[in-house]
C-alpha cells in the first residue's frame, strides 16, 4: 500500500517572498474589503489585532495617542515590517503614510502580513 503526499500552495494571491516592494499599494484597501471596513469602523481594534498578528504586543498601537503629531507606534511597526520583509522604502515616506494615511497604512500592513503568511495545504492520498 503506497501513500502519496501532495503539498500545494493555494493560488489565491501571487506572492513573491523576496519582493522588495509592498504586495499592495497604500490605497488598495478594496483588495481586502472586510479588513478595510473593520479598520474604518473600529480602527483601534484593527490596529491592535494587526500588531498582534505581526508578533508585537496586542495593545501596543493604543500608545499612539501619546505621540503627538506623528504616531510613533504606527511608524515603528511600519519600519519594522519593511526591515523584516526586506521591503524598500524610507523613514520619511513611512512617516508621511503613518501621519496622514494612518488607517490605510495599517490596512496595507495587514494585507502584507496575510500575503506573507499564506497557508500551506497538505493533501494525502492512498493508492491501493
Amino acid at each position: 500500500m503506497a501513500t502519496n503526499m501532495v503539498v500545494e500552495q493555494p493560488q489565491l494571491a501571487q506572492v513573491v517572498q523576496n519582493s522588495q516592494e509592498w504586495g499592495t499599494g497604500i490605497f488598495d484597501c478594496l483588495d481586502d474589503l472586510r479588513s478595510c471596513c473593520f479598520a474604518y469602523w473600529c480602527f483601534p481594534c484593527f490596529a491592535c489585532m494587526t500588531s498582534r498578528d505581526f508578533g508585537e504586543p496586542l495593545c501596543l498601537p493604543l500608545l499612539d495617542v501619546f505621540g503627538g503629531l506623528i504616531p510613533p507606534i504606527t511608524l515603528a511597526i511600519r519600519v519594522s515590517m519593511r526591515h523584516r520583509y526586506g521591503i524598500q522604502g524610507s523613514i520619511p515616506l513611512d512617516c508621511v503614510f503613518s501621519t496622514f494615511c494612518g488607517i490605510c497604512s495599517w490596512c496595507q500592513m495587514s494585507r502584507e502580513i496575510k500575503r506573507r503568511k499564506l497557508p500551506v495545504v497538505v493533501i494525502t492520498t492512498k493508492n491501493a
